[in-house]
């Protein structure tokens, strides 16, 4: 684990909400200079603490209306390999996240698609002939709040 300032936690949680923002910018910010804070972010990068950049799309605005919670519980535990099931459920474009978890649950999904009946599409033609699919629970969402993280 890497030793973080109060310096470098503040650009985190800058970055966290705008990745955007340039380091001559946030060096003012700081009150270091723009090469002293471009050093800081690389440093940070070069030990992985900063992943990547990503892009924070409207899902609403682009059509996508309905987000919904899966909680898959697989039928056959040891016949069907969790690849196999991993591989198959990644394929389906309207699955936003795959989350392996302990619980009642072997998956959480998060799908997104343009309204009930295009998710009840994809739930019974996509989902449900997944490989070792057993039970299913679903859980619409209302609204969500986001938040940059545990800095």
């Amino acid at each position: 684990m890497m030793e973080l300032d109060e310096v470098d936690r503040g650009l985190l949680k800058a970055l966290a909400e705008d990745a955007t923002q340039s380091a001559g910018a946030l060096g003012r910010r700081f009150g270091l200079s723009q090469p002293a804070t471009w050093r800081r972010i690389k440093r940070l990068k070069d030990a992985g603490v900063i992943a990547g950049r990503k892009l924070d799309l409207d899902a609403e605005k682009l059509g996508f209306g309905v987000t919904v919670f899966l909680g898959v519980k697989l039928a056959t535990k040891g016949r069907v390999s969790l690849e196999d099931f991993e591989r198959a459920v990644t394929a389906i474009p309207e699955v936003q996240t795959v989350e392996h978890v302990l619980g009642m649950y072997d998956y959480r999904l998060r799908v997104t698609a343009r309204d009930i009946a295009d998710f009840e599409r994809v739930l019974r033609r996509r989902v449900m002939t997944l490989p070792g699919v057993g039970d299913v629970e679903a859980n619409v969402l209302l609204s969500e709040e986001r938040r940059p993280g545990p800095l």
